[in-house]
């Protein structure tokens, strides 16, 4: 069987959150470039994809930061959410094994 099928509470939850992380590091070098409401196709996908995880992010950092602070916040939220589910998942004994083969 398939280790990515075998495994798939590990691996679909682990990528969902590095694609998130990813894109809101895209996001913040996107918007040096960018204007906040600009229209672009591109820049509307980066934002309906990272504003869910930065509402809660900007409700529990202080208002004063600046929207980039925020976005460089809510990346590392999201590896530090990673580590931990990690680590739930070794302290359960459920991380995958890696196997020789021959």
């Amino acid at each position: 069987m398939n280790p990515i099928f075998q495994y798939w509470y590990f691996h679909l939850p682990n990528f969902i959150l590095a694609a998130v992380m990813y894109t809101m590091i895209g996001r913040l070098l996107l918007s040096f470039f960018a204007p906040q409401d600009w229209k672009n196709y591109i820049w509307r996908a980066f934002v309906r994809i990272t504003d869910p995880v930065l509402r809660p992010v900007r409700f529990i950092t202080p208002a004063v930061l600046p929207d980039p602070v925020v976005l460089i916040f809510a990346a590392l939220w999201l590896m530090l959410i990673r580590v931990g589910f990690f680590a739930l998942l070794a302290s359960l004994s459920l991380l995958p094994t890696i196997s020789s083969s021959g």
